[in-house]
């Protein structure tokens, strides 16, 4: 393969006007585009793309992602020169609005949010109705008649600002609403009246007083800066952080700050909000997928905290006085815009709207999150529709996402014997068990201590997202199909079954009753989050059956990528099931793997303990015959696909036991001392086993153990090609640091199938070839001389990885967190290839060794194969293939077709 061009990347662009802080989008001017979303963010880009296609959006700017990159910069400071830019777009929106901003008599007020680059749901924090104050909530009373509503949208406010600005914890607002409901005896928020909710802003202002010393702002201006400020600190609290971690967000210079004139969906039964998806982002159907509240506003979709109608039934649930045909006009005009969106942006979008008077307001779109089987479909239904191309579609599909399809489901005549406690809303496809865990705390310590758990809440919020990550699923008692829980989970491909009303949790108690039963942190639930359903106990499971639609993606990245892709398999079933996911030959046979099963081990470990070469070579005749049939069977699994064995690479020690007890065990089944086995475990105890005696290291001390499984692998080539079934083995020889070590190797490798050719009296054509696996990082600096020996090179990148770092891959969780969370490592580097170091080794070793062999086939086979940036890097540098589990095979096809397309 030639070799790529390697392609240098900064996720962190860079931009022109360093003084144009603050950019407008209305009906007076639209300073920014679609194109900007690393300077604007998601939600700053899109709105002003909206009003030039001509769609109803309330005006308001964005204060740009490097703003927020500068407040960090200069100690958490906003820069100099930012609310001079802000006041005067203020001061813009006034004018385009007819209204002064905090005016007493008719005010003008404004929603700020955040929005970075790449969406992260619920993860940073939003404050609506700012620029209210004690006394311009009267003129709002008075200018629209609606005492309740200017009331109800104060103590929003007040709520907000206080949690978001000023530190106060949500719940000690809550306390309070939770005491004038009670006095007025009604339990929904929409119940209490205009008196209760005044009263209500009193508690408030008081509750604040209490918490900080400090009063409500009544300055509108200086609502608004503060509001800015606590935006852009939220890019570091924890839950954003970690969320950043979790889906390996990097380079991003922080949020912007969207600032939005308010529309209200809260000033009757003509108003409302809504979310929504112009395609449903569980399973990728062509059907508006959404939820409304009337007479709320949009915290109360997103938050969980009320549980939403579909849209689906707006025109028959939404009857106001003023129109009885409300639903149907409103749902009509969401129909249009669905259409011209997905023309316009030629993907799935994620809106957020608000009705107010009847009159319809697109407050956001971006770029809808969905699983991997929404993925999918949608993309194989869009180029269907002509909106795409076969090559977009690849391209959109996120490789790993498709791990969601090869997942187990549960079975459906497990079910039908089963009776479901009870049906919540399928907010997240998936089948999931686990003992039940109440807060995101006791999900994540449990998760870390083996357990499996389904995280059980009313209602998840931000601060959740490590224990989500952590749990198998995900079950609320309310929220609808657009809450937070619902739209992170979906973004992972997490289980999550949502507004399950039935569901009575009890935190402190740690139970839950559902159904008449209760149920505790030691019993089993499964959830089923296709369908909503809910099952006490563990459920069983069945395989995936792949659509259609996932036969034709992988049909597409076949036909666009140059990189093969093999499996890491070491037996018959592996390798026929990693060759129904399109394996093109296996990468990756560990043959240590079969020694471990029945009778192999004793006579592994007669090997061990065996005090001469006659008896190794004893023990390692009753291992032959296993190890040929072995060969056999994977090679007839592979027929006509090569297939890589890896010579035994483990040290001795880890066959036998470090126990009295297993020794004990040992010696009797072997006929010896108790003593002799304990004594040969002393010898072979190493301080740094994985730099000890292993690998071709064992060769070159044992030769026997090399001309035992050399033996084995041609005499099962042989006996394959007799039944017609095409052996194409590669021998490797692993942990090769120099040349003389696997120049001495092959010599007798050779020597033996020679031999074996000898002794079987066949004439026919034996294609064996021999290679080895570059992970010391002395053999990638001496490629050039190691090629002379090898047919092929397969980078071994988990052992190249820890010995280029210094990092122990059995430790280095003891410090990993601090260095990702300090943002020192961007990834865990065995999970991701680090392109900088280990690459550039990995890089050498390509070029070097086909300087010597023009056309050397190099691959790679450590657990990097799988992974859709490593596998982006393979391809640049000119590998040949990648090799991965063989349930990767799928995702490492379209990840290598992503890399070819660029």
């Amino acid at each position: 393969m030639a070799k790529k061009k390697i392609k240098k990347t900064s996720s962190a662009k860079k931009f022109t006007d360093k003084t144009k802080m603050v950019y407008y989008f209305g009906k007076t001017k639209t300073d920014g585009n679609a194109t900007q979303k690393e300077l604007l963010g998601g939600k700053g880009a899109n709105p002003p793309d909206m009003t030039s296609i001509g769609l109803p959006v309330p005006a308001g700017f964005t204060c740009t992602t490097e703003c927020c990159d500068q407040y960090y910069k200069q100690g958490r400071k906003l820069p100099k020169g930012l609310m001079d830019q802000v006041n005067r777009a203020v001061k813009t929106l006034e004018k385009e609005n007819g209204k002064k901003f905090g005016d007493v008599k008719n005010p003008l007020l404004v929603s700020v949010r955040s929005g970075a680059a790449q969406s992260m749901p619920g993860m940073m924090d939003t404050v609506l109705n700012l620029g209210l104050t004690d006394e311009s909530v009267v003129g709002l009373a008075n200018a629209t008649d609606n005492e309740r509503f200017a009331y109800d949208a104060y103590r929003r406010l007040l709520n907000m600002y206080g949690d978001v600005v000023m530190g106060v914890d949500h719940h000690a607002f809550e306390a309070e609403f939770d005491k004038v409901k009670k006095k007025q005896g009604v339990t929904l928020d929409t119940d209490v009246d205009a008196a209760g909710l005044i009263e209500l802003c009193g508690l408030y202002k008081k509750v604040i007083k209490k918490h900080t010393g400090k009063d409500f702002p009544q300055d509108p201006m200086k609502q608004l800066e503060m509001g800015i400020t606590a935006v852009f600190s939220s890019w570091m609290v924890p839950r954003a952080i970690r969320y950043r971690q979790i889906n390996e967000m990097t380079g991003l210079l922080g949020t912007a700050v969207n600032v939005q004139t308010m529309v209200y969906g809260n000033m009757g039964d003509d108003c409302g909000t809504g979310v929504a998806f112009t395609r449903d982002p569980s399973t990728g159907q062509n059907k508006f997928y959404g939820e409304f509240l009337i007479n709320a506003q949009g915290e109360d979709v997103v938050a969980g905290i009320r549980t939403p109608e579909p849209v689906a039934k707006m025109p028959t649930k939404w009857k106001a006085k003023s129109d009885k045909n409300i639903g149907k006009k409103i749902h009509a005009e969401l129909m249009n815009i669905k259409k011209v969106l997905e023309k316009h942006y030629k993907d799935v979008q994620d809106i957020e709207f608000t009705i107010e008077a009847g009159k319809f307001f697109m407050l956001q779109t971006r770029t809808g999150k969905r699983t991997g089987a929404a993925a999918v479909k949608i993309a194989c239904d869009m180029v269907k529709e002509k909106l795409i191309d076969e090559k977009t579609a690849v391209k959109r599909i996120p490789a790993g996402d498709l791990t969601q399809l090869l997942l187990p489901s549960f079975d459906p005549a497990a079910k039908k014997k089963a009776s479901a406690l009870t049906v919540g809303l399928p907010a997240s496809p998936g089948a999931a068990f686990g003992k039940l865990a109440f807060t995101a705390e006791e999900a994540v310590e449990r998760t870390h201590a083996g357990e499996k758990v389904i995280l059980v809440r009313k209602e998840t919020s931000p601060e959740d997202v490590d224990g989500m990550h952590s749990a198998a699923g995900i079950l609320t008692s309310t929220g609808g199909m657009t809450s937070h829980a619902a739209v992170v989970a979906r973004g992972w491909g997490k289980c999550c079954v949502a507004g399950a009303g039935e569901v009575q949790i009890d935190e402190k108690g740690k139970k839950i009753t559902v159904g008449g039963k209760k149920f505790t942190a030691k019993d089993v639930i499964s959830i089923d989050g296709s369908t909503g359903e809910v099952f006490a106990g563990q459920m069983g499971t069945i395989a995936p059956k792949l659509s259609g639609d996932f036969a034709t993606v992988m049909k597409w990245a076949d036909k666009y990528r140059t990189l093969k892709v093999r499996t890491n398999a070491d037996s018959p079933a592996d390798s026929k099931r990693a060759r129904d996911f399109g394996a093109e030959g296996i990468g990756l046979c560990r043959t240590e793997h079969m020694f471990f099963e029945g009778d192999r081990i004793l006579a592994m470990r007669e090997m061990i303990i065996a005090e001469t070469k006659s008896a190794r070579e004893a023990a390692l005749k009753k291992l032959l015959p296993y190890q040929r049939k072995d060969f056999e069977g994977i090679f007839k699994a592979m027929n006509g696909l090569p297939v890589t064995v890896r010579l035994l690479d483990p040290p001795l020690h880890e066959f036998l036991p470090h126990d009295a007890k297993g020794q004990s065990e040992v010696a009797k089944a072997l006929g010896v001392k108790p003593a002799l086995i304990k004594s040969r475990v002393a010898q072979l105890h190493e301080m740094n086993p994985m730099l000890g005696h292993r690998g071709c290291r064992l060769s070159i001390t044992y030769p026997e153990i090399l001309v035992m499984q050399v033996t084995a692998i041609t005499e099962a080539a042989i006996n394959s090609l007799k039944k017609k079934v095409k052996a194409i083995p590669e021998i490797m020889i692993p942990l090769v640091g120099t040349q003389a070590e696997l120049a001495t190797l092959r010599t007798l490798a050779e020597e033996t199938i020679a031999k074996v050719k000898a002794a079987k009296k066949y004439k026919g054509k034996l294609d064996i070839t021999i290679g080895t696996m570059i992970e010391i990082p002395r053999a990638a600096l001496t490629a050039n001389e190691v090629a002379q020996s090898a047919d092929f090179f397969s980078f071994g990148t988990n052992d190249l990885t820890q010995m280029t770092f210094g990092y122990s891959r059995d430790d280095i969780n003891s410090f990993l967190p601090d260095y990702i969370g300090q943002e020192i490592l961007e990834k865990d580097p065995f999970q991701s290839l680090d392109a900088t170091g280990v690459g550039q080794l990995v890089d050498m070793g390509v070029t070097k060794g086909r300087q010597t062999k023009k056309g050397l086939k190099c691959g790679i086979c450590g657990e990097h194969g799988g992974d859709p940036a490593s596998i982006n890097f393979c391809h640049q540098v000119g590998l040949d293939y990648v090799s991965c589990s063989p349930f990767r095979v799928p995702i490492a096809r379209l990840a290598a077709a992503q890399a070819a397309l660029g």
